[in-house]
């Protein structure tokens, strides 16, 4: 099975999940880049009221078509119970085009069954898993069995 892993990642933490779910699939992987300035915290405070209000934003052209691949793994953070809105982007500019997905979201609380919800209706796809990291657990790198039970439910 050809995958790759789609995600947006403001503070790294969204990142170093792709890259070990990249790695155990070997898969390959395209970062969303926003090309709206996100640091900070103003740029934290923007990413969240976008999250909320369902915005879109500008993104830099993606260099793999999903779909030359039987599925697409798609990785949000969870701001305010809601997913980035690069994500969002790439999901309305894409869908079209991804045969079938599986998604992930790293999160520093709860809410995670939201951003799923909002990921699908988005996308108008069931996905086939659904995988949460919390910051803390991507932060010592104890997700790792997490990511083998969510493998499984790809097969």
């Amino acid at each position: 099975m050809k995958a790759l892993i789609v995600f947006y990642s403001r503070t790294g933490t969204t990142k170093k999940v792709a890259q070990a779910l990249a790695q155990k699939l070997a898969a390959d992987v395209e970062e969303i880049k926003d090309r709206v300035d996100r640091s900070g915290i103003i740029g934290y405070m923007k990413s969240g009221r976008d999250a909320m209000k369902g915005k879109l934003t500008e993104i830099e052209p993606v260099a793999k078509d999903p779909a030359g691949y039987d599925l697409v793994i798609i990785g949000t953070p969870n701001w305010g119970r809601h997913i980035s809105a690069g994500v969002r982007t790439y999901l309305t500019e894409q869908k079209e085009k991804i045969k079938k997905t599986a998604f992930f979201c790293t999160q520093g609380g709860s809410g995670d069954d939201k951003v799923f919800a909002e990921m699908k209706n988005v996308l108008g796809k069931d996905p086939t898993a659904l995988l949460t990291v919390s910051a803390k657990e991507a932060a010592r790198g104890e997700f790792e069995e997490k990511l083998d039970k969510f493998i499984a439910q790809l097969k």
